[in-house]
């Protein structure tokens, strides 16, 4: 075997497990095949899951409960699989599914394990973009391998990247494979400031990041549909002397399942203490307190008079279960930029409106602008300007909580390997779970205290308008 198919340690991992779910299943096989230069070594194991194995994966790989009573825990052949891990790339197809079980099972252990790695998915896209498909099965054929073993056990298939590995390599140049693996596993120069450790930790998954300067301050914000692609692409070389990065002091970032946990996490990092005083050099900074002047439009009827618009505020009444609100805004400053726009797009009155303080009888400003159609002074019907206001604002209308109690929103990523259970009353974000038996726990401590938040109830309103996410109503909290 020539070396140069392995300038550096690398350990082919494939792993089989109980389910999909990072959080809720467990590993129940390893199969190792570890490179060094031109030496291989195998090794594997059953990993008894402490839990039940379904007929699915039994029928799919042919472990059963039986099989994995007597073998060892996680927690038994941990130091061990460390020792085998440490200081070597990890090559795995979809490693992100590796990658993440391994995470999930060290960190149940209060072990913080990290680790370069490389999916064969990706590297073969790369290598050879004519194609379409690049799961296991249609690479084995395409590549004409042998199956040394059963498909779906964990040391056969680590077997079989590793016959990938060196049939690419017999194929193409070696200097065309490191190329493609440089592209995918390369860490671009962070600025000194930057830990490595965070970019060692960003996954390949959707969710919200934020760069932040001196004394705290945002300077970048955005969602994400995969994280690690995204933070990186922020320091590429044509990058590294922009303001941006080189004011960067520290990186955060919240995964998600999907677009809804991306977007609540964006609000939540939006809301971080920073240094209101200072600028940002390019970036978005984040919003002030959403309820400290929030503020919107209420239409209560004055006899004869009709519908008169006063404003309301967050802080004296709960905009989640008030009735005929319209417009969510910061200040009364905004609220009544938007009521003066309003009025002269549609042509109402700025006294019927409360903006023209002018006396009784008198025609109001937008009358004599010619943009008023004389409510004012008797030339329009009261009623035929409160219908003309209320088709006005029917579009701001603030929707009602529709529910009884707490909402359970489900949102699974793509891969279908994680589950956000999202807990939501009254528009606000009780917590984000992923099992029932912290649902559960969640729903215990009862209510949440959060203030009314406008863009947590905008993200959520859309989210159950789109009707792309599982719902499920719960019980009202025990007052």
């Amino acid at each position: 075997m020539n070396a140069t198919m392995a300038p550096e340690p690398l350990i082919f991992v494939d792993l089989e497990t109980s389910g999909a779910n990072f959080a809720n299943d467990r590993i129940i096989e390893i199969g190792l095949l570890e490179v060094d230069g031109d030496l291989a070594r195998e090794w594997s194991t059953l990993v008894n899951p402490e839990t039940a194995v379904s007929p699915f994966i039994t029928g799919l790989t042919g472990i059963d409960d039986a099989m994995l009573r007597d073998a060892p825990t996680f927690r038994q052949l941990a130091q061990a699989l460390l020792e085998r891990l440490r200081g070597r790339l990890l090559v795995a197809h979809n490693a992100r599914f590796d990658y993440g079980f391994l995470r999930c099972e060290f960190q149940r252990l209060g072990i913080d394990f990290r680790t370069p790695t490389l999916c064969t998915v990706k590297l073969s896209r790369k290598l050879f973009p004519q194609h379409h498909r690049h799961n296991l099965d249609t690479l084995v054929s395409r590549h004409g391998l042998v199956v040394a073993g059963t498909r779906h056990r964990a040391l056969a298939d680590a077997r079989l990247l590793w016959d990938l590995w060196q049939r690419w390599h017999a194929l193409l140049t070696p200097e065309t494979v490191q190329s493609a693996v440089a592209k995918i596993v390369g860490r671009p120069e962070l600025p000194p400031t930057i830990d490595p450790a965070v970019i060692d930790d960003l996954p390949e998954a959707a969710g919200a990041y934020a760069f932040f300067g001196d004394e705290g301050r945002l300077l970048l914000l955005r969602r994400a549909g995969n994280l690690r692609q995204q933070v990186l692409a922020q320091f590429v070389a044509g990058k590294r002397e922009t303001p941006l990065v080189l004011a960067v002091r520290r990186i955060e970032w919240r995964d998600a399942a999907g677009e809804l946990g991306a977007r609540l996490h964006e609000i939540e990092l939006a809301r971080l203490p920073y240094d209101a005083d200072s600028e940002s050099p390019g970036g978005r900074q984040p919003s002030s307190s959403p309820t400290r002047e929030l503020c919107a439009w209420q239409l209560p009827v004055h006899a004869a008079a009709g519908f008169r618009p006063q404003l309301v505020y967050a802080e004296d009444i709960d905009f989640a279960i008030a009735d005929d609100l319209f417009g969510l805004y910061p200040n009364r400053r905004e609220a009544l930029r938007s009521l003066r726009k309003l009025a002269d797009a549609y042509r109402l009155c700025y006294k019927q409106l409360g903006l023209d303080p002018s006396v009784p009888g008198e025609a109001c400003a937008a009358y004599r602008q010619k943009s008023c159609r004389g409510v004012c002074i008797g030339k329009e019907a009261v009623a035929s300007h409160g219908a003309r206001l209320l088709s006005a604002l029917a579009r701001f209308k603030v929707k009602a909580w529709p529910y009884r109690g707490p909402l359970a929103l489900l949102e699974r990523d793509d891969f279908g390997m994680r589950e956000d259970i999202h807990l939501v009353d009254r528009w606000r974000l009780v917590g984000t779970v992923h099992d029932e038996v912290s649902l559960h726990a969640r729903l215990a401590e009862g209510p949440t205290r959060r203030p009314f938040d406008p863009e947590t109830y905008r993200a959520i309103s859309r989210c159950l308008q789109a009707g792309k996410l599982g719902i499920r109503p719960l019980p009202a909290f025990s007052p």
